[in-house]
């Protein structure tokens, strides 16, 4: 789907899930290391682990199928002997972008598996599949529409920014700064896709904007660095909303964990062989 408001939204969608999950996940995940001395990974956790490689590995394949097999795909096509020429080359890059996020969510289930893959190749291969996804857009041919080229010059910028924070958690791991930032690089991907979208290809119809007018250069500029800013807006407020979420549980459940700490006192009092009460008969005596 090159240059279409549709596609644009279809990869702005992806990373703004990924974003806005993460946003919540995270500062979780942070709190709840603050809170265990032990910081030892449940099953829970793991799972939830597994099921996030499986939504991005089924949303990748989606996008690679989107791609491929709309009406103006090449439906697999990629060399056509009548022509001979290539087909569809924007498709087939898009294609690829999703193929190495598909390899990074089959990566990640395997990753918390009974398989036990290295720590750190999880973050490894979203690293790659994200210096995969800025390659490709470098190599796009623009032609003579500058401004194209220079909105995906921007998404170029966050895009190879959060490959690097990626690569650094291979070495760093669980470490809270990297992780906010490489949400902060997802939630700007997702809503500069959509930013693009309406500028090249806006949904009511009609040509885009004007490729030429430098003020448009300069608006569209100052407008990337507003939507990092609503990024870190987004962020802050799911972190200050999990953090209440956070203390009203503890709130919620701390007397229900006193009491049940006290019922397995009573009741290890009750089936032991009573290791306290013959040292008190003993004393009676």
């Amino acid at each position: 789907m090159p240059s279409s408001f549709n596609g644009n939204a279809l990869r702005g969608t992806f990373f703004l899930i990924f974003g806005l999950w993460w946003s919540v996940k995270y500062p979780l995940k942070y709190l709840r290391r603050k809170a265990n001395a032990e910081n030892q990974p449940s099953h829970g956790v793991q799972r939830l682990e597994v099921l996030e490689g499986t939504v991005k590995a089924f949303f990748a394949l989606a996008g690679i199928l989107a791609e491929q097999f709309v009406p103006a795909g090449p439906h697999l096509l990629l060399y056509s002997p009548k022509t001979h020429s290539w087909t569809d080359l924007t498709h087939w890059h898009y294609t690829t972008v999703y193929l190495f996020f598909l390899l990074s969510g089959i990566v990640e289930v395997v990753s918390h598996s009974p398989l036990k893959l290295p720590v750190g190749l999880d973050r490894l291969s979203l690293s790659i599949a994200l210096l995969i996804e800025g390659l490709l857009f470098c190599s796009h041919d623009y032609s003579d529409a500058a401004l194209d080229h220079h909105l995906h010059s921007l998404l170029s910028i966050v895009i190879f920014a959060g490959a690097l924070c990626a690569l650094l958690e291979v070495f760093i791991r669980d470490h809270f700064v990297l992780e906010f930032f490489r949400t902060s690089s997802f939630l700007l991907q997702g809503s500069w896709f959509w930013q693009i979208g309406f500028v090249l290809s806006p949904p009511w119809g009609g040509p885009g904007w004007d490729q030429t007018d430098r003020g448009n250069f300069m608006f569209l500029t100052m407008c990337f660095c507003w939507h990092y800013a609503g990024a870190l807006a987004v962020m802050a407020a799911n972190s200050a909303v999990s953090r209440c979420c956070n203390e009203s549980c503890q709130l919620k459940f701390g007397d229900i964990d006193v009491e049940l700490d006290c019922g397995m006192c009573i009741r290890k009092g009750k089936s032991s062989s009573g290791a306290l009460l013959p040292e008190s008969g003993s004393d009676d005596k």
